[in-house]
């Protein structure tokens, strides 16, 4: 189930002229601040009526100014997590997630059990939200927006108001979330570690309109959209080959292999990696003793200058690889477009947030 949205509003001083679709699965609306992402969500919950709009879930119209359609937001069917949670204090956990239930379909069958198992919070099912981690709330208000059984899920910036290791052990549910169940989700986050692990779909917001939309390893990796220097990075898909005793784990992602800290993945499982620009060098041919165990050939594709630095693009057997240079580096390496070189990653330069749960099934890795 696809969603449509066309949109224009005027704020005054800010002004909103977009149009996108979503394909199913998981759309991160990612830009800075003020660069309309919650407008979109607030016109697509029905807590905004656009000046003018058209927004369809599949073959429901939820708005539609030329034909004066505006659904009430109760009546959309739409599954709604903020960014804390938002639980009831009054109620336990088993009555917050069964309050859910009251705005499913008349005759529907919530999978209960299945969306506690998923979640992992059986234990929790009696415990009153106060004594709950940051965490651990987070999963109960995704629990209780699947048991409504929406048509969309909006998911606004629900990792913000967690510290790094609660949005560590967010992040495996929102990806079970999104590879398990055909519910699709307009997320909006900017933090490109976060995109990078569950989008499959980003739109990229500047200033009210749409600067791209496409899949996330050519979005992430094109230097135009990648992020404002430190944040940039693209995304591969990888294989695990085998884990060998030293901890460091084999891979296989196009060309030669690549190793990474041993994953908690098995022999087979797919992975989707964030390379972050500012941990890729360059070099003109092979490099030799060096500590660095990835090398990969690439051809130099774009040169984008962001402040001070250079992002390059290069195309590589693994997928577009970023690298965040300085100007000198570019001038004394002679980069270009079409240069040969290669692309050297430390393997300990990936942080756990960068390494994703198996990804979804049209993800082809070799």
């Amino acid at each position: 189930m696809s969603v449509s949205v066309a949109l224009r509003h005027d704020f005054g001083g800010f002004s909103a002229d977009l149009a996108f679709e979503a394909p199913p699965g998981v759309t991160v609306l990612f830009g800075p601040s003020g660069s309309g992402k919650s407008t979109v969500l607030n016109a697509v919950a029905g807590l905004l009526r656009p000046d003018q709009a058209r927004i369809t879930i599949g073959e429901t119209v939820l708005t539609d100014t030329a034909t004066r359609i505006f659904l009430h937001p109760h009546r959309r069917r739409l599954g709604i997590i903020f960014q804390d949670g938002r639980l009831f204090p009054h109620l336990n956990v088993r009555q917050n997630l069964r309050y859910g239930r009251w705005f499913a379909p008349r005759g529907a069958r919530s999978p209960e059990v299945s969306v506690i198992e998923m979640l992992g919070i059986g234990a929790l099912l009696d415990r009153a939200p106060a004594t709950l981690s940051g965490g651990e709330r987070q999963r109960v208000a995704i629990g209780r927006a699947l048991l409504s059984e929406p048509r969309l899920i909006l998911a606004d910036e629900p990792l913000s108001a967690l510290d790094e290791d609660r949005k560590a052990e967010i992040l495996p549910y929102l990806e079970r979330l999104r590879d398990e169940l055909r519910v699709p989700m307009l997320y909006v986050s900017h933090a490109p570690a976060e995109v990078a692990r569950i989008a499959t779909t980003v739109a990229m917001l500047e200033a009210g309109r749409i600067a791209r939309i496409g899949p996330a390893a050519e979005v992430l990796a094109d230097p135009a959209f990648a992020g404002r220097g430190r944040e940039a990075g693209a995304v591969i898909v990888a294989r695990v080959v085998t884990h060998h005793p030293d901890g460091v784990t084999e891979l296989q992602a196009g060309g030669p292999p690549l190793f990474l800290p041993t994953p908690p993945a098995p022999p087979g499982a797919r992975l989707r990696l964030r390379i972050a620009a500012a941990g890729v060098m360059l070099a003109p041919g092979r490099p030799e003793g060096i500590s660095a165990l990835n090398l990969l050939p690439g051809t130099v594709e774009t040169l984008r200058e962001v402040g001070e630095v250079v992002l390059v693009r290069l195309a590589t057997p693994a997928g577009p690889i970023l690298s965040r240079v300085t100007r000198r580096s570019v001038r004394q390496l002679g980069i270009s477009p079409g240069a040969a070189l290669t692309a050297i990653v430390k393997s300990l330069s990936h942080a756990p947030e960068d390494v994703g749960t198996p990804t979804p099934a049209k993800e082809t890795t070799p």
